[in-house]
C-alpha cells in the first residue's frame, strides 16, 4: 500500500469529523467489495490510491471515469486532500517526527484489520 500509518490514522480521524460512520471506517481496506461505499466513493478512493503514488498511478481511462461522477471542482479537492496528506506525512518523517493521534481509533477498525497495508511513514 502507499498508505503510510501515520496518514492513515490522520484521514480516519478526519474522515469521524466529518460524519463518516464508524462501520464506514472499518471497511476502509475492503472499500472496493463493501456494500457501505458508493460506485462513486470507489472511483474517489481509486484515484486517491493511484495519485500517490509513486510514480502517479493515474490513467486517462480511470480520469474520464472519474469525470462522469464527479465535478472538475470535486476532483480538485480529492486531490488537493491526497496531496495535503502526503505531504504532512513525508514531512513528518523527514523530520523524524512521530504525530501519534491521541484518539481511540480502534472503533474505526475491524478486529485484526488495524493498519493492515500500511506502510511506515
Amino acid at each position: 500500500s502507499n498508505v503510510c500509518a501515520w496518514q492513515y490514522r490522520h484521514t480516519l480521524l478526519g474522515a469521524h469529523n466529518f460524519g463518516v460512520s464508524d462501520a464506514k471506517l472499518a471497511d476502509v481496506w475492503t472499500y472496493a467489495s463493501s456494500p457501505l461505499y458508493s460506485v462513486r466513493e470507489r472511483l474517489a478512493m481509486d484515484f486517491a490510491l493511484a495519485a500517490s503514488s509513486q510514480p502517479n498511478a493515474v490513467t486517462d481511462a480511470q480520469f474520464a471515469e472519474l469525470q462522469k461522477h464527479w465535478s472538475d471542482g470535486e476532483i480538485t479537492e480529492i486531490l488537493g486532500v491526497v496531496a495535503d496528506i502526503e505531504f504532512e506525512g513525508h514531512g513528518a518523517a523527514s523530520q523524524g517526527l512521530d504525530f501519534e493521534l491521541k484518539v481511540p481509533q480502534r472503533r474505526f477498525v475491524a478486529a485484526g484489520n488495524d493498519e493492515v497495508g500500511a506502510r511506515a511513514c
